[in-house]
């Protein structure tokens, strides 16, 4: 028997040459059985949390090396500079899960030139509202998308010997207050909507890992909530892995150690605290908790070392590169292919090199190159192309290009304005109180010339002692017209600032923030009073005052640099102080910047404007105005060159939206159940998912009498065209069919569509939407070259999650199958009826 378990250790062992993770099989449990026997219960209790903020605990007597994690949902974060990859949405913009999992490897020999075990990410919660701060991280409004997408990132990441992290389980659909905000949601819509692509990370993908959200789920934290993580997870979907906490979300009040312990919660980070020594010893030790549970836990970190041998090998290897040009070109394939063109009027795209002497680049986000968000999803890169670069690289000395920033920064706004105290000195009079309260007496008073301390952070060290600030004077406007007032503190602070007596910004007390800002209509000379009330969470003060005019707030040179252009590249958007993790941003795009588009617009009829974002904003304003828009998502390191070959026509656009871009806020059917619902002291803020099953096109399909959104989901231009022809649908055992039908190029250039299937079943039981995507292919095709695409749909594309029976059914009967490139765009269908 001995001989025989090290014939097969043995025999595991010489498996670990290749860096794929091992399949479950009796030599792992062996191996991970004996480690397990050698462990004493203090031991076993230790494994069960972090140390050093991004590691586990090692046991060196056994082999068993401290595992270290990164930030990665699309770039490794937090160990040097590294390659910063497109966006999760701007991947899932691809629709390529073969991109997907080369982007994979690509992030697994980032991680492993690095000495990473485990990577944090992929992330897949749904695309619920434009608003989410972290939308830019997840795959899009559909499940079936996101988890094929998360698949094959899954699948590359785990090749190369490091465990991908599938985040945040579950029902993480937005950033406010998001520690404390209790999801409601129904059993139906969890299973049909937020639940699939978890599903088939962990089935299809085979995810080392699992991390739960920060959230409440119908009343409980996804790491005490036993219906998530141990009857769905564990039980009903076979998971084997390490199911994890996200930082710090087992701790502070209201969380309950023994609910997490008995919830499946196999490891807590980043250090102990709901499964500390002193919790669960004496619990262990007197019956109040198993220890064969304990055991499980503890079965499922080891087993996850042995299976990716990090009990055999070295994790850092030392032979892949830091900075590795394979994986920049990886970067830039994954740029190229996520760029939607939403709108090109009369063709001026792609833009002739050969004709256009001079072209104007305007706009905040034109340079430097905003690669990715904020947040843990940030990467610091060894370089990044912006748009400015991009587009002069590529073009040389073909074109001249112009370039300006078109609208003042954030501290130039503060700079710049002027106030006046209460008795006339020049600046705001300040006053520093020695309580958060703005009670008693002021400790100091001082005039500040200008409130010019902000710094965007995130995550600092709370002051030992509490103070509040406040400064108060005047502003005098110089000229009628109206007026931008810009605010912006960090972190936890808060702030209210007053005008006339009025509130009109206010910034409550939650983990993140990006500046804010309000319009108001002055007179020329009429002065108007200021209060800021500001309270820093920190021991000194990082708040930002400004007052501009919005005729002065575009820069002139833009304006006549714009009218100079043959053509004009506005490039504007989000970037990591206004769209991050922590907390939600705004559906307008950032202060000033339609403004500028329509300043540029005036001047140069041919203006294309490039969106930097994790989702819709507002258009209305502005996009009549415009010929051609591009959505760049986060692009990554290679944006900058991404764009450009699109702009110029070296590569065809080919992404289709992964999201319904709707006209205004109100038309989604998550208007109305977005918000948090007023809370009485001492409880959670709450959200209920009315629109149900019901989200993004899944409504807009299912009501056409309603407003319909301004580009559909699965959407996006190309510079050739295609056709879609001679469908076929048969239906096969087991409640399966086989879709097939022809696409054609009919253009004279090559490029690449997305063939979409969409599923419909009007003689269902139970209210469904009218269309639900079941499967997809990126075809890329040459001039006049037709493909004969078939693609298999099995019982689940059928079916619907029956609650009465907590599973999934389908009812026999006629259904329709859609094929075409866009939800609302299916120029082939087909009946298809199935029978049990």
């Amino acid at each position: 028997m001995v001989l025989s378990l090290c014939v097969a250790l043995a025999a595991s062992a010489s498996v670990y040459a290749s860096t794929m993770p091992l399949p479950d099989s009796p030599a792992v449990e062996q191996r991970v059985d004996s480690m397990l026997s050698r462990l004493t219960l203090e031991q076993k209790v230790e494994l069960l949390s972090g140390v050093d903020n991004f590691s586990t605990h090692a046991e060196p007597q056994m082999g068993l090396p401290a595992m270290t994690m990164s930030d990665g949902p699309y770039g490794v974060r937090g160990a040097g500079p590294s390659t910063a990859y497109a966006a999760g949405i701007g991947l899932a913009a691809s629709w390529d899960p073969a991109l997907a999992e080369r982007v994979g490897e690509a992030m697994g020999r980032d991680a492993r030139a690095r000495g990473i075990h485990f990577l944090l990410g992929p992330g897949v919660n749904m695309y619920r509202a434009p608003q989410n701060g972290r939308n830019m991280e997840y795959y899009g409004e559909d499940p079936f998308l996101a988890g094929s997408m998360a698949v094959g990132l899954i699948d590359g990441v785990q090749s190369q010997g490091v465990v991908a992290t599938v985040k945040h389980f579950a029902a993480n659909n937005s950033e406010y207050d998001r520690r404390h905000l209790d999801t409601h949601i129904d059993e139906r819509t969890l299973h049909e909507i937020y639940l699939p692509a978890f599903e088939m990370a962990v089935k299809q993908g085979h995810a080392g890992a699992v991390m739960s959200s920060y959230n409440l789920v119908n009343g409980d934290y996804p790491a005490e909530n036993r219906m998530l993580g141990y009857d769905i997870l564990q039980k009903g979907w076979g998971f084997d892995g390490i199911f994890m906490s996200d930082w710090g979300a087992t701790s502070g009040p209201g969380h309950d150690w023994m609910k997490a312990f008995n919830a499946g919660l196999d490891l807590e980070m980043p250090a102990p605290d709901a499964f500390s020594a002193e919790h669960l010893l004496p619990a262990l030790r007197d019956g109040t908790l198993s220890q064969v549970m304990l055991d499980d836990k503890v079965r499922r970190i080891l087993r996850t070392a042995v299976r990716f041998g990090f009990l055999d090998r070295p994790q850092k290897d030392l032979s892949l590169s830091l900075f590795s040009l394979q994986n920049d070109q990886i970067a830039l394939d994954g740029a190229l292919e996520g760029l939607v063109l939403l709108k090109n009027e009369h063709q001026l795209l792609p833009l002739d090199a050969s004709r256009i002497k001079t072209l104007a680049v305007i706009g905040p986000n034109a340079d430097p190159a905003i690669a990715s968000a904020g947040g843990s999803s940030h990467v610091d890169t060894f370089q990044a192309q912006s748009i400015l670069t991009g587009i002069t690289r590529l073009v040389g000395n073909k074109v001249h290009v112009l370039y300006s920033r078109g609208l003042p920064s954030a501290m130039e706004v503060f700079k710049q304005s002027t106030f006046a105290t209460p008795d006339g000195q020049q600046g705001l009079l300040k006053e520093t109180f020695n309580n958060d309260a703005f009670e008693g007496k002021p400790t100091s008073a001082l005039v500040d010339q200008h409130v010019d301390q902000w710094k965007p952070e995130l995550w600092t060290t709370p002051a030992t002692h509490r103070q509040s600030i406040r400064w108060s004077g005047k502003f005098v406007p110089q000229h009628d017209g109206k007026y931008l007032f810009l605010t912006a503190a960090a972190s936890e602070d808060t702030y209210v600032l007053y005008v006339d007596g009025k509130p009109v910004t206010a910034q409550p007390h939650r983990e993140g923030q990006a500046p804010l800002y309000t319009t108001l209509t002055l007179r020329a000379n009429q002065s108007v009073s200021v209060r800021l009330d500001y309270k820093p969470d920190v021991d000194y003060s990082r708040m930002g005052l400004g007052v501009i005019a919005i005729d002065d707030l575009i820069a002139p040179d833009a304006r006549k640099m714009a009218a100079m252009a043959d053509a004009a590249v506005v490039a504007v958007g989000f970037d990591p102080s206004s769209e991050s993790e922590a907390y939600d941003r705004t559906f307008n795009l950032p202060w000033g910047q339609e403004a500028l588009i329509e300043a540029v617009a005036a001047a140069n009829r041919n203006t294309i404007v490039t969106v930097t974002s994790g989702g819709g904003y507002a258009t209305e304003g502005w996009l009549d105005h415009v010929p051609a828009l591009l959505q760049n998502w986060y692009p990554g390191q290679e944006g900058g060159t991404a764009i450009a070959q699109v702009l110029f026509g070296e590569h065809s656009p080919e992404g289709k939206l992964p999201i319904s871009f709707e006209r205004q806020w109100a038309d989604n059917p998550v208007h109305d159940w977005y918000d948090a619902k007023p809370h009485p002291e001492g409880t959670h803020p709450s959200v209920t998912y009315g629109e149900g099953v019901f989200l993004g096109y899944r409504w807009y399909t299912s009501h056409p009498d309603k407003p319909q959104p301004l580009f559909a989901f699965g959407y996006g231009l190309s510079y050739a065209s295609f056709q879609f022809s001679h469908m076929s649908a048969k239906q096969l055992p087991n409640e399966e069919a086989e879709i097939s039908f022809d696409i054609t190029n009919t253009s004279g250039r090559e490029a690449a569509d997305v063939a979409q299937v969409y599923v419909s079943d009007p003689s269902a039981t139970v209210p469904r939407p009218e269309r639900e995507l079941k499967a997809f292919r990126k075809v890329r095709l040459k001039p006049g070259e037709t493909q004969h695409v078939s693609l298999h749909l099995d019982r689940r594309a059928f079916a619907y999650y029956d609650v009465n029976a907590h599973g999934w059914k389908v009812d026999p009967g006629s259904f329709k199958v859609y094929v075409g490139d866009a939800s609302n765009h299916t120029p082939l269908e087909a009946d298809l009826t199935l029978t049990h």
